[in-house]
């Protein structure tokens, strides 16, 4: 089976920045056309507004994608410049810390919000357009699309401080699983990859502020080191791939083996 992606349709969102960025640059670099997500409008501009000709692979979309409208728009737009979109990657999230003991606090419902029901229903109203797709092709063999969240080694490790953003990736896991399930007979795959010690724009604040944790980090990895974004961005296109073509509902760990070991202290991004 084929790594290619060239000639897919792609929709990446938390494009502006970070993981999503260097996502959505990978894709491009590879063939496939992609329509940029992000709220924020002038940094996606900043980004990407030089590519996004006329006639090229790059088109950037600025809206809230918690407002089902907004999705319902950007399915369009997509539709409009591409005539399809074969894979999402729900790459937009949130970390925040909170208080665990203040009644409070709503960091929980703000990270379910963000990380969980933005991507369950970007998942669900793309589901159906890539269906609709499929019911009017020739060909009716073989997988019709991709999906891939971003996920967390936040979902099995537990800090308290994390309370709310690791309640929101265990949620986002088992949302995959069981839209997995629900759309292999539709021949859509979902899967997601569950990532730590990777420099993504959350990280590079921390260890802008506390650069201490870099050494916490590296030192609770085992191969010792804080991976590129673009090594997390190859492993996302293997699952929008063919490669994976009969691979669906899995959570792949990404994180020079953090998650094997005594956890340390120090963020869980």
């Amino acid at each position: 089976m084929s790594l290619s992606i060239t000639g897919k349709t792609a929709i990446v969102t938390g494009a502006a920045n970070g993981i999503g960025l260097a996502i959505a640059r990978h894709f491009v670099d590879k063939g496939a056309n992609v329509m940029f997500a992000d709220m924020d409008e002038d940094r996606l501009t900043a980004e990407v507004g030089e590519d996004a000709r006329a006639e090229g692979q790059v088109r950037l979309f600025a809206g809230d994608l918690r407002e089902r409208l907004t999705i319902t728009n950007l399915l369009s737009a997509t539709m409009d410049a591409f005539d399809r979109v074969d894979i999402l990657v729900n790459a937009s999230r949130q970390i925040a810390v909170s208080d665990p003991l203040c009644a409070e606090d709503d960091a929980v419902e703000s990270l379910l919000q963000q990380n969980l029901l933005t991507s369950l229903r970007l998942t669900q109203m793309t589901a159906k357009r890539m269906i609709a797709l499929a019911d009017k092709a020739e060909d009716q063999a073989g997988s019709i699309g991709s999906i891939i969240n971003l996920s967390s080694i936040a979902a099995h490790r537990t800090q308290a401080a994390l309370l709310g953003y690791s309640i929101s990736c265990a949620a986002l896991d088992q949302m995959t699983r069981s839209m997995a399930v629900a759309l292999a007979p539709k021949r859509i795959r979902v899967n997601a990859v569950a990532f730590g010690s990777v420099m993504s724009a959350s990280l590079q604040g921390v260890l802008k502020d506390k650069p201490d944790y870099r050494v916490a980090i590296t030192a609770g990895t085992p191969m010792g080191r804080i991976a590129a974004a673009s090594e997390l961005a190859e492993t996302v296109q293997f699952l929008a791939s063919d490669a994976a073509a009969f691979m669906t509902g899995q959570i792949v760990t990404l994180d020079g083996g953090r998650s094997l070991i005594d956890p340390v202290q120090a963020p869980v991004h």
